[in-house]
């Protein structure tokens, strides 16, 4: 069974960075195409990145530049560097694997201005 279980989330004021790192177990994150979505208050959960088998990363246009996705030092985790942050960045953060229907629970996170 696929499990998700996403962490670094917290209180940031703007401009600054936060790593998310998600911990994936049940598969091999490497061997699979992983998302990283979001969900503001009050708005759909929407796409932000993604990183292919082959470690091609793509970006929303909001967060292209600002926002790295990579495979993280950790086994079968996937990390999600968020700089140069801004309120509208405030969302609960979800990963998950693309052939998969599992969701994590998500991390908050907050950006003052």
């Amino acid at each position: 069974q696929v499990q998700l279980v996403e962490s670094g989330g917290g209180l940031v004021q703007a401009g600054g960075s936060l790593t998310l790192s998600c911990t994936v177990s049940g598969i091999i994150a490497s061997g699979n195409t992983m998302d990283w979505y979001r969900q503001a208050p009050g708005k759909e959960r929407e796409w932000v990145a993604t990183i292919t088998p082959g470690d091609w990363p793509t970006y929303a246009d909001s967060v292209k530049g600002r926002f790295t996705i990579s495979r993280g030092n950790a086994r079968n985790t996937v990390d999600l560097q968020m700089n140069n942050m801004n309120p509208e960045d405030t969302a609960v953060y979800y990963c998950k694997a693309r052939r998969y229907k599992q969701w994590g629970r998500g991390t908050q996170v907050t950006v003052s201005s």
